[in-house]
């Protein structure tokens, strides 16, 4: 009998891997919520560090437009990047909105964008390039006063960006 007991979970384990993993609930869906116009400066280049060539891209303004939020981005913030020989730039954006009503809000958003070399050069000259021609993704979180914003710290999000000469396009979504 002792024997029995080890052997059943070894023998559904066994039966489990054969079969194909579900997940255990529906997948979450995304709701549009707001887009951001991120005006920024000429990127300062520190060089190679960190795997890749470091950079820093100070923002100078925006607005904020969408069905959950609007008002601008606040000039001061920045991103951090560090584009890698294989197409891979990693991304840190921290920065501020100001919401119509006042409420100012702090964004943290990494994130990547990916694709072939000569597209990551073209983008990093600050060149028109049509989006669909790399991946863009970040998980922004937001730090905000309790209130009418608050629905921000309670949610998670997924952004997607478009870079453009003088300015990123981030559309951010919430999590369902």
């Amino acid at each position: 009998m002792r024997m029995l007991r080890k052997s059943a979970p070894l023998a559904l384990l066994a039966a489990a891997g054969g079969a194909q993993a579900q997940p255990a609930a529906p997948a979450p869906g995304l709701e549009y919520a707001f887009t951001a116009t991120v005006l920024v400066a000429q990127p300062v280049e520190q060089g190679e560090a960190d795997g890749g060539r470091k950079r820093f891209i100070a923002i100078t303004g925006g607005k904020v437009e969408g069905p959950r939020l609007s008002g601008e981005v606040l000039a001061g913030g920045g991103d951090w990047q560090v584009i890698e020989p294989n197409g891979l730039t990693r991304v840190e954006a921290r920065y501020f909105l100001k919401a119509a009503d006042g409420t100012v809000i702090e964004v943290t958003n990494p994130g990547v964008r990916v694709a072939e070399p000569a597209v990551i050069e073209r983008l990093a000259k600050g060149e028109e390039v049509d989006p669909s021609a790399y991946y863009f993704r970040t998980t922004p979180r937001f730090t905000v006063q309790a209130g009418a914003h608050d629905w921000l710290r309670r949610n998670a999000f997924v952004a997607r960006g478009i870079r453009q000469p003088d300015r990123v396009l981030i559309d951010f979504y919430v999590v369902k």
